[in-house]
């Protein structure tokens, strides 16, 4: 079942605080994937820091993206509170 993310907010570390559509808040490490790809580009901090919801998935200006379910697969949850 694909879970929209609906908001975002850039944590130290290359972390993401991300908010799904069902309330849930989860803890998203994007390190292990700056070495890869497209992804190598967001080891730029100030690029990193510019990422924002379009289309129910984290984005970033160039047309970088991550897919919503991995986001949440890989993710930890966070308790609710």
């Amino acid at each position: 079942m694909l879970i929209d993310v609906i908001h975002v907010e850039v944590q130290e570390a290359c972390r993401l605080l991300v908010t799904f559509e069902n309330g849930e808040r989860r803890l998203f490490d994007l390190s292990p994937y700056l070495n890869v790809g497209v992804f190598r580009c967001l080891r730029d901090v100030g690029l990193f820091r510019a990422a924002y919801v379009d289309g129910g998935t984290v984005t970033w200006p160039g047309g970088i993206d991550i897919a919503p379910e991995t986001l949440h697969a890989e993710s930890i949850p966070l308790p609710h509170g």
